[in-house]
């Protein structure tokens, strides 16, 4: 199957209001124990899509020193997020930026970790998101990407909605199908770390539906 794309950009208010509302509680709380156990002693995070920020409010709950930068295109997802973060009183830790991921104004080497969960998917041209990542992540630096896998073909797609999503309202099983055909396969990940030449990183498929690039912080020095 080849790749369908998807706006890159989830920024009508039902959209947005149908992925906050969707559960993504156990898939989420395994993103944030990991990344944590990548580098549980970091600082400055930068969480790239961030989406409603479910992710940095989870993972500031379990470690009182993270100073998050969350960012996100879709300014209809950062009002809710900006509620979710007041909810969980961590306005003072996790600041929210409209921002474009292909081209990000930070500082080279800035931050400690870098996480993106369900990102990749929804950009036409994911080199550049990866360029940045290279370029904002210290050389120690922990870094957790994930993100769906491109099936087959039709009928896998179908076959992974109704095993998925069957708790989904229509409008919600169509975001889903959407997001399989726009996601990457293994090979063409592979093919962006390399052509990136983002070092130390093990790339693996970590779900039925997933894969993940993960890089334990001090990995380069214990090499």
């Amino acid at each position: 199957m080849n790749r369908i794309l998807e706006p890159e950009v989830m920024d009508t208010w039902l959209e947005a209001t149908a992925y906050d509302a969707m559960d993504f509680t156990a898939v989420n709380t395994a993103f944030a124990t990991e990344a944590i156990s990548l580098d549980p002693h970091a600082v400055k995070v930068l969480d790239i899509g961030t989406g409603t920020a479910r992710i940095p409010i989870l993972m500031c709950q379990q470690r009182p020193q993270y100073l998050f930068t969350a960012i996100d295109l879709a300014q209809s997802m950062l009002i809710i997020g900006q509620r979710n973060v007041e909810a969980a009183q961590l306005t003072q830790r996790i600041r929210l930026e409209r921002v474009d991921s292909k081209r990000m104004p930070y500082p080279d080497l800035e931050f400690d970790m870098v996480i993106s969960n369900s990102l990749v998917h929804h950009l036409p041209e994911p080199y550049l998101l990866f360029q940045e990542i290279k370029r904002l992540i210290k050389l120690d630096g922990a870094i957790l990407i994930r993100d769906l896998i491109r099936p087959e073909n039709d009928r896998v797609v179908n076959e992974l909605g109704a095993k998925f999503g069957s708790n989904y309202d229509p409008q919600q099983q169509q975001l889903f199908q959407d997001s399989l055909k726009a996601a990457l396969t293994l090979v063409e990940v592979r093919e962006l770390i390399d052509r990136v030449g983002l070092t130390q990183v093990k790339l693996s498929q970590t779900s039925e539906l997933h894969w993940t690039i993960e890089r334990q912080k001090n990995i380069i020095d214990r090499i």
